[in-house]
């Protein structure tokens, strides 16, 4: 199904805002407005697979061009993500 770009550039901004706050609440991260829109992505890809192996329901999501966009838990999986990737990176 083809999305237009109203929607497309709304899917942005929302993952942007997603990741941001995933960003904020896992601990600052390096990077601007690209780095936020991936976490969001990888937020969304990520929170809803760990809502589904607890089996949580998903509380707040947004439908933009037919695309549903889990808020809530792509903002937990954004922080969980950045959450991980300290953990990996940190320097001895």
């Amino acid at each position: 199904m083809p999305t237009t770009v109203p929607a497309f550039l709304l899917l942005l901004l929302i993952a942007a805002v997603c990741g941001a706050l995933g960003k904020a609440i896992a601990g600052n991260v390096r990077g601007g407005l690209v780095v936020s829109i991936a976490l969001g992505f990888i937020g969304s890809l990520v929170g809803p697979w760990v809502a589904r192996m607890l089996k949580l329901p998903e509380p707040f999501m947004v439908n933009i061009g037919g695309y549903p966009f889990p808020v809530l838990w792509s903002i937990i999986g954004a922080a969980l993500f950045v959450a991980i990737i300290h953990l990996f990176s940190r320097r001895w």
